[in-house]
């Protein structure tokens, strides 16, 4: 997945000023207990992290999206 698709689907699910805010202060078990932006910048590959999100967040985050 590429970086601006990770972002246009984290703003789809949650809003464009939300997603940044999640992105930032959220920290997810799935990332190790890292934040979306310490991860990616980390090196972490972008379907990692959506995973880590669709997991966090199964209800917030519409099926074709997954």
């Amino acid at each position: 997945m590429r970086l601006t698709d990770f972002w246009a689907r984290l703003e789809q699910a949650f809003g464009a000023g939300y997603a940044r805010s999640l992105a930032a202060d959220q920290t997810f078990a799935g990332l190790g207990g890292r934040t979306i932006d310490e991860a990616l910048a980390q090196g972490v590959e972008t379907v990692t992290v959506w995973r880590a999100v669709v997991a966090a967040y199964p209800d917030r985050v519409p099926s074709r999206l997954h």
